[in-house]
């Protein structure tokens, strides 16, 4: 899947965040005349009225009603304008929900879970059908977290225990970038989420997928890294669908090897970096709630090897 254009606000690629950058560029563009005649206007008033020899004191005016009436005019009406823009710019980034979501992204320090309507679920990673205007609801289970992917949809905060809604639509596909706007701890940087827009036809089908439960063990390898992860503590916090507890507290791991990365964005999904993940998490992704499970070597090799069968 190639990249959407660009990775700019201005490049929007949803009919909200087409609204935003409009209303924002509008923006922009009122502040520079705005600057400009100001610096004009200064620059006018040094050279014209600079003092010159023997010209003696300046005369003082009183002021100018009709001067004073229009410079606040003007303002008034340059706010009034900007104030229509934003009102139109927020029907449509934030048309009221009157449905249940279809899907809803749960905010953690510091990864991101998305659980579709129809049941599948993704970490990190958001499959989007390319041309149909999504409901989402934000929410987070620790602290303040911000959902922004700008080139699709607005911003939002995710606050505990006040859900929040917003519109995301994919006009075109490709994969597009987003990341927490809200500084939410250690590793805020490395909270990164991508969105990735595809056909109907194509989304139905990892949607399906993602239904499914996990492919069993086809090597003794995996099936030594399947015994490991269920006898150890990786099943308390992770889940593997059609194996053992569904915990929620860590991503879901059921079809992680179809992702492509690890820990939110640090490091891609390559059996090399899963193993350097596993072995020591602390030292990539210092101050996550990923423990360190003292592995040796050949726990580690084993559950990559199980981890890679999670298609």
């Amino acid at each position: 899947m190639s990249a959407a254009p660009g990775a700019s606000p201005f490049d929007a690629h949803s009919p909200e965040a087409i609204a935003i950058a409009g209303l924002f560029g509008e923006t922009l563009i009122v502040c520079a005349i705005i600057g400009a005649i100001v610096a004009g206007l200064v620059g006018y008033c040094v050279v014209r009225f600079s003092a010159r020899g023997g010209s003696g004191e300046p005369s003082q005016l009183s002021g100018s009603k009709w001067l004073e009436i229009t410079w606040t005019l003007i303002p008034l009406a340059i706010v009034a304008g900007l104030f229509v823009r934003t009102a139109q710019a927020m029907s449509v980034a934030d048309p009221p929900h009157d449905r249940e979501p279809d899907l809803v992204i749960t905010c953690h320090q510091w990864w991101w879970e998305a659980r579709y309507a129809t049941g599948a679920i993704a970490a990190n990673e958001i499959h989007v059908p390319v041309g149909r205007n999504l409901l989402l609801r934000i929410e987070s289970t620790d602290v303040i977290h911000d959902f922004w992917v700008p080139q699709l949809a607005r911003k939002m905060d995710a606050v505990p225990g006040h859900p929040s809604f917003i519109w995301m639509q994919a006009d075109a596909p490709g994969t597009y970038l987003g990341a927490c706007a809200e500084y939410c701890g250690a590793q805020h940087a490395w909270m990164r989420i991508v969105v990735i827009a595809e056909p109907e036809a194509v989304f139905a089908a990892w949607e399906r997928h993602q239904r499914e439960p996990a492919p069993a063990a086809s090597t003794e390898a995996a099936t030594r890294g399947e015994r490991d992860f269920t006898t150890k503590t990786c099943i308390i916090c992770h889940a593997i669908g059609g194996s053992g507890p569904q915990a929620r507290i860590a991503p879901d791991l059921t079809h992680i090897a179809q992702r492509r990365s690890l820990g939110a964005g640090v490091l891609d999904n390559t059996p090399s970096d899963l193993a350097r993940w596993l072995r020591d998490p602390q030292r990539v992704k210092r101050g996550s709630h990923m423990p360190d499970a003292q592995l040796t070597d050949g726990e580690v090799g084993d559950l990559v090897a199980y981890f890679e069968t999670l298609q």
